[in-house]
């Protein structure tokens, strides 16, 4: 072999090698990443919802961008019935759900939680006769002798709501979605729905233009909503894994740190405009 072609062959096995070490760098990092599972509840647009097995909606969204931008993990988004996900935290076979309010007096078994990361208001929604017989909408007081719908599993209503319900004063019905407690209300079995506004009004949306919602004709009309209180939706982590997850400090740290940053640069705002500007989705 010439003195050029021992030359050439010196540069391929250089740039082989090279790219040996390049190709073995990226394997590591991977094989390094800790893999995670998040839970999203599946039912509830448009915060979080699924289609085709991936969970969609604002929520989801939010995180894919956050968790794409974390050292270390590979997250993945599990779309799941509330409840259900709620039982998976609280024996410690589960690690994150999003979203939850921050009730830790109420759910024991989660913590810590994230940053708050969307602000949310409950409203209730009545029908127009209801209304009309009312005195006054201060709640939970002037709606004592009816029936409220909700979300089952889901802590809306706040304490003295729940007194009131204890004592028989307001009676409660728990379905497991928006559609079914919106038709609910819709047919006159329940007087009011009491749930996030936005959600509720999403899903009023889809209930009109598939023609399933015929207020004023078949189903009753309904009045305005009426605001009842702000909460923060917020990621929360199981507290009963007993060191299984031993990595959630690290998690959440740099979590929080991604979040608070897209919070100050208007990322989360833009992703919701985003959503809710889109055409109706032919979601749950």
């Amino acid at each position: 072999m010439n003195a050029a072609g021992a030359d050439l062959m010196r540069r391929w096995c250089l740039y082989f090698a090279a790219a040996s070490i390049l190709w073995l760098t990226a394997w590591h990092d991977a094989m390094a990443e800790t893999e995670v599972v998040v839970f999203c509840i599946d039912n509830y647009p448009p915060y979080s919802y699924e289609v085709n097995g991936r969970a969609e909606g604002i929520y989801p969204a939010i995180f894919r961008r956050a968790f794409s931008r974390m050292d270390g993990y590979r997250v993945t988004l599990l779309s799941i019935p509330w409840k259900r996900g709620l039982h998976y935290l609280k024996r410690g076979e589960g690690f994150a759900i999003a979203p939850v309010y921050y009730k830790p007096e109420l759910r024991p078994y989660i913590w810590p939680y994230s940053i708050p990361v969307l602000r949310q208001e409950e409203v209730l929604l009545c029908r127009e006769r209801v209304l009309a017989v009312r005195n006054g909408h201060r709640w939970p007081e002037g709606f004592y002798g009816l029936t409220i719908g909700k979300n089952a599993g889901y802590a809306t209503g706040g304490t003295v709501f729940n007194e009131a319900v204890a004592r028989g004063d307001i009676f409660l019905s728990e379905a497991k979605s928006n559609r079914i407690n919106l038709m609910k209300l819709g047919l006159g079995r329940t007087d009011c729905y009491l749930n996030d506004g936005l959600s509720i009004s999403w899903e009023l949306d889809q209930l009109r233009n598939e023609g399933l919602l015929d207020e004023g004709g078949q189903h009753a009309s309904l009045g305005e909503p009426i605001s009842i209180h702000e909460e923060w939706g917020h990621l929360g982590v199981t507290r009963m894994d007993f060191g299984r997850y031993h990595f959630k400090t690290d998690f959440l740290a740099q979590l929080n740190g991604i979040l608070a940053a897209m919070q100050a640069k208007g990322e989360i705002r833009d992703i919701v405009e985003g959503i809710m500007g889109a055409p109706c989705h032919k979601g749950p």
